[in-house]
């Protein structure tokens, strides 16, 4: 069975869509302020990927690990590794595809494009009783998986960087 449970599937994903994130980040934040776009990053987590939350219910850090893989052996130009560790998964971004894309568009980056892999990843775990902690950002960063009864001290935003465009 493949880890992503999406029905696409290319082998591969397709850059141009970084902007079209960056852009929609862009127009929420102006909109509905930064609380709205965090609201939207959490319903992203837990609307659509739920199918992933169902995943990782059923398999647990195992079933992270496995999609962190795929997920982003499907990134154009990612440099990623996805370590299995005894009470966390831990992905270890080298080269994140989205702010390398943007980067070579010289696109202006939100600021704080970096958050929406905190607040997406934690909504998606919430239900399966795993949460992530991000440290780093603006092209590079760690994120490790815990079991939520398992997990370090709680998340705190400036351990996540600003990109820099």
């Amino acid at each position: 069975m493949n880890a992503l449970p999406y029905q696409d599937t290319k082998p591969v994903g397709a850059a141009g869509f970084y902007t079209a994130i960056n852009a929609t980040f862009r127009f929420i934040q102006g909109r509905f302020g930064a609380d709205g776009l965090r609201r939207y990053w959490e319903d992203i987590g837990t609307r659509y990927y739920r199918p992933v939350s169902d995943r990782w219910t059923a398999g647990g850090l195992a079933a992270v690990a496995d999609y962190w893989r795929t997920f982003f052996a499907a990134e154009p130009g990612s440099d990623v590794s996805v370590t299995d560790a005894a009470d966390h998964v831990e992905v270890e971004v080298r080269t994140c595809p989205m702010i390398a894309h943007l980067r070579e568009q010289s696109r202006e980056i939100v600021p704080c494009f970096c958050q929406h892999c905190y607040f997406v990843s934690e909504a998606i775990g919430r239900p399966a009783g795993v949460t992530v902690r991000v440290e780093g950002g603006g092209g590079s960063c760690r994120q490790r998986f815990y079991l939520a009864a398992s997990a370090p001290a709680a998340q705190t935003l400036d351990a996540i960087k600003e990109v820099q465009s």
